[in-house]
């Protein structure tokens, strides 16, 4: 047989077995089924998975080479095999003097970037680089999209608590107008900073934004030497960068080898570093390093936690057809890491061809979603516990918040904890009428109303617990994430690093745009060209 045959037959045992079933047949189950690294604790006991369950998915791992992939990745390979690119957002936060890509040694030039973030901080922070009327630079918008917002989004508001005095940051993604104007009514242009988030300095939203934001400046200023002061860029086109008015010596580059949504670690962290300070953006980075070395270094995959979170994933996707994940952090600083996972997950193994270009007939990336956990409680929960639809769950959640105070974390841990154990344990018919029994409700009543107070249980859960919401462990548990959509990429056998299906939305918004310009519905479909014109009627 072979190890998917294997697999199945196995599903076929496994899909009888409930969890409680699964704890009384083993007593030492809550201490097997956990793993730890330099504090990040992972509790995955509560999962429809065996000793044998996880034994014939590491046999399957190593059938698809994951880790001579892991050594590709990280040696500087192109895994990317569609766009010919090497993935390296690693070596951003490497310690190694040296890693190559086409014979080249790229940490030289890492590391000239990071100098050169390090050294505009400090300039920024101790008041070197001023305003144009001498104020101190107090705000940061940035403006980008997609991985050019979602990472730097979450640090931030994870990392509030960090920030330099006094700093305060805003993004900018969406072309939608009223997002820059409403952040632009409150901000004094001679103490802002504009971070320009975009590699070719041609991404539509990102540069109709900068543009606008240009335009008030200057209408604000009337000073266009001052673009220098309040401008700065993220990107590889000087001559664009130039043109736009900002000062050469503000423009940070980075790589074709880093994707967008990998790319918080580099300059697109620069209003990161900003806001949190070069020494904390620094123990980021060295968190997500940490990571990294425990993914490369852990031959033994039974004990390796990115490999062991893509595995299950990988599980339940493709044998239980679950299909979809939540995300569900606890702590409100984290509030935008399912936002940020749906993006790195989805963008990444969203693909119906494998890296050959056949089509796959099995079922890749899960749609994942998700809120923080005390919200979600009053939301989406309840198609959780009682719905038609099982949907595993990571539940997140730091032990401690030296921000917060004991009273309100030991609710916050109580409301966790006892999520993961109702999905599990769940209620019977029998004690759901036996409480109401117990409550006064008379035995015809309860009869009926039990019923509607069952929860089957068995849903499965992951507790993941960081020490606390640090510069650090932040690191860590991006990079815990990063490295378990590779390890499902590879057992897909899919390219995680491209992003096709971003682009024919965009080229199609490019054809739309130029009939509305022009007055004229186009060339689409009936139904594109009664919308269109729907629009330009009300536009007039």
């Amino acid at each position: 047989m072979t190890i998917i045959e294997q697999l199945n037959s196995h599903y076929d045992e496994m899909s009888k077995k409930r969890l409680l079933d699964l704890f009384a047949s083993d007593a030492k189950r809550a201490v097997n089924f956990t793993a730890s690294y330099n504090g990040l604790y992972f509790d995955y006991s509560k999962n429809n998975i065996t000793t044998e369950t996880l034994d014939l998915l590491t046999k399957l791992a190593q059938e698809k080479q994951l880790q001579a992939n892991i050594q590709a990745m990280f040696g500087g390979s192109k895994i990317n095999n569609t766009e010919e690119r090497a993935v390296l957002h690693t070596a951003l936060r490497s310690k190694a003097s040296e890693i190559y890509v086409d014979g080249k040694n790229v940490m030289p030039e890492i590391n000239a970037v990071k100098q050169q973030m390090a050294e505009f901080c400090h300039k920024i922070h101790s008041g070197a680089h001023l305003g144009y009327t001498g104020k101190k630079i107090t705000t940061i918008i940035n403006i980008g999209i997609g991985g050019s917002d979602l990472g730097p989004v979450l640090v931030t508001q994870a990392l509030k608590p960090y920030r330099v005095a006094g700093m305060q940051v805003h993004f900018i993604s969406s072309v939608d107008g009223y997002m820059l104007q409403d952040t632009l009514s409150d901000i004094d242009p001679e103490s802002t900073l504009f971070v320009i988030a975009s590699k070719t300095f041609t991404t539509q939203e990102t540069m109709t934004n900068a543009n606008s934001a240009r335009e008030w400046f200057l209408a604000k200023t009337q000073q266009p030497t001052a673009i220098a002061k309040h401008f700065i860029a993220l990107s590889t086109n000087a001559k664009a960068v130039s043109e736009f008015g900002i000062d050469l010596a503000n423009m940070f580059a980075f790589w074709d080898f880093v994707g967008g949504r990998y790319s918080s670690w580099s300059a697109i962290g620069l209003s990161i570093a900003l806001y949190i300070g070069w020494d904390n953006f620094a123990a980021f980075l060295d968190g997500a390093n940490s990571m990294d070395q425990h993914f490369v270094e852990t031959a033994d995959l039974s004990k390796n936690l990115p490999v062991i979170l893509g595995l299950i994933g990988f599980w339940y996707v493709d044998f239980f057809d679950y299909r979809s994940l939540v995300i569900s952090p606890y702590n409100t600083r984290l509030t935008r890491f399912p936002a940020y996972v749906q993006q790195l997950e989805m963008e990444s193994n969203g693909k119906s061809v494998d890296k050959q270009g056949n089509p796959v007939n099995y079922l890749t990336c899960p749609v994942i979603w998700g809120d923080s956990g005390i919200n979600g409680q009053h939301a989406y929960y309840q198609l959780l516990h009682q719905g038609t639809q099982i949907v595993p769950m990571d539940i997140i959640i730091a032990t401690s918040d030296k921000f917060s105070d004991k009273a309100h974390n030991d609710i916050l841990w109580s409301n966790a904890v006892a999520q993961a154990e109702a999905f599990m344990c769940g209620k019977t018919y029998e004690t759901a009428k036996a409480e109401l029994l117990a409550q006064g409700m008379n035995d015809e009543k309860a009869s009926e109303i039990a019923k509607h107070k069952v929860f089957h249980g068995n849903r499965p859960s992951n507790t993941i617990i960081l020490p606390e919401i640090s510069p650090y462990y932040l690191g860590m548990l991006i990079a815990l994430y990063e490295h378990k959509t590779f390890v499902q990429g590879v057992l897909w056998n899919i390219n995680t690093f491209d992003q096709m299906g971003v682009e024919l939305g965009k080229q199609l918004a490019k054809a739309v745009l130029k009939d509305i310009q022009n007055g004229t519905s186009g060339e689409h479909d009936v139904s594109t060209m009664a919308i269109i014109q729907q629009y330009l009627s009300a536009s007039k």
